[in-house]
């Protein structure tokens, strides 16, 4: 089993803390989107056969797509490969792209889950992030796609910056369970370099981030999450039983995927491969017949690194044996070098596999690069 990733680089706005790949400017869209469709058939040797299990149309704004574009990506797909029956096929939308009339139409195509980037339910907080949509409407577009038929939700939000005190954090996550979705995801705002916040923030016009206030509110909801029946399953994601998101949770346990489109990475197991972030060259090279990608060949160093890095932050955890298989040995290096965690009871051993404790998740990337090899 493997996934496809769809990368669609276009947005109405550019919001604040996003350093993605983007553009703002519609004017390649037609030509980029005959690149994607060429580039899936240039790229159908890179999975070998592998049967696909869940496609993702990310960016971006996939939203910003019609019912007929995302129609002919998907066709060009199962036209090179074997798509499983019932393979998870989702779409990243922003709440204000999901109109009734959009709805309706996005349920004529194989789409079968959103995701949607609701980020919080109150106004000033998305003016500060500089989204389009607002409060009302993220709240609205969640009910008009569970009105239309759409069940396998999951939406966005994002904690520890300066406007979101505790209570309107509870209230952004009391509001998620009332709607009655059954994934969440959450992310604790990061302040990238070369993004509209990093330059505000260096400027006086922004404090910065409050690693206190971020940690305090990731802890409030995950005891608030599991009060209400979700299961906290990745560091940053949360759902209820059997509605994990399947396409990341290959990321997460090293399963096969394919990147198309601008800036798209790909992983086969032995390399990684990530396509150029810049629209107009993308599109040159595919209408060469060439694929506008740099690739890394892994080591063995790599994979073991990889592995830590992904398995720790899942409730599945880490496997020892599958360490094993990276490099002989590996465990018995690993256990040596997790005692200090051991003792500070941030992980558990249980049979062969080592998992977070809730209070080390907190520190999940340092416990995992203590740990590398």
């Amino acid at each position: 089993m493997a996934g496809i990733y769809i990368h669609v680089p276009f947005c109405k706005q550019a919001c604040h803390y996003c350093d993605f790949y983007f553009s703002t400017s519609l004017k390649y869209k037609d030509e980029l989107l005959s690149a994607l469709v060429k580039e899936i058939k240039l790229q159908k040797a890179y999975l070998a056969g592998e049967t696909i299990e869940t496609i993702y149309f990310g960016g971006g704004t996939p939203s910003l797509l019609s019912d007929a574009e995302i129609g002919n990506i998907i066709n060009a797909i199962t036209e090179v490969h074997s798509v499983a029956s019932g393979a998870e096929i989702t779409l990243e939308a922003n709440p204000d792209d999901l109109t009734r009339e959009k709805l309706r139409s996005l349920k004529q195509t194989p789409v079968n889950r959103f995701s949607i980037g609701l980020q919080s339910f109150f106004d000033d907080d998305l003016q500060w992030m500089n989204r389009v949509h607002r409060g009302a409407e993220a709240e609205s577009s969640v009910k008009r796609a569970q009105d239309t038929g759409f069940e396998n939700i999951t939406v966005d939000l994002i904690y520890g910056y300066p406007l979101l005190t505790d209570q309107k954090w509870k209230h952004n996550l009391d509001k998620v369970f009332e709607l009655e979705v059954p994934h969440v995801s959450a992310y604790s705002i990061t302040v990238e370099p070369k993004t509209a916040l990093a330059s505000f923030i260096k400027q006086k016009k922004q404090p910065p981030m409050s690693d206190e206030q971020s940690a305090a509110q990731f802890i409030y909801m995950m005891d608030a999450m599991q009060q209400n029946g979700f299961e906290h399953y990745e560091i940053s994601n949360y759902c209820k039983p059997g509605f994990y998101s399947r396409h990341n949770s290959n990321y997460w346990r090293g399963v096969k995927y394919l990147g198309i489109g601008p800036s798209a990475h790909s992983y086969n197991g032995e390399t990684r491969q990530w396509n150029i972030a810049n629209n107009a060259k993308y599109i040159k090279g595919i209408e060469k017949g060439e694929i506008p990608a740099e690739t890394e060949h892994l080591t063995e160093t790599n994979r073991l690194n990889e592995y830590i890095m992904t398995a720790l932050r899942t409730s599945w955890g880490l496997d020892l044996n599958k360490l094993n298989t990276i490099a002989t040995a590996a465990a018995n290096q690993l256990l040596i070098e997790a005692e200090p965690f051991f003792d500070k009871e941030w992980i558990k051993k249980e049979s062969d596999i080592i998992t977070l404790t809730q209070t080390a998740k907190l520190y999940a990337d340092h416990i995992a690069s203590e740990l590398f090899f």
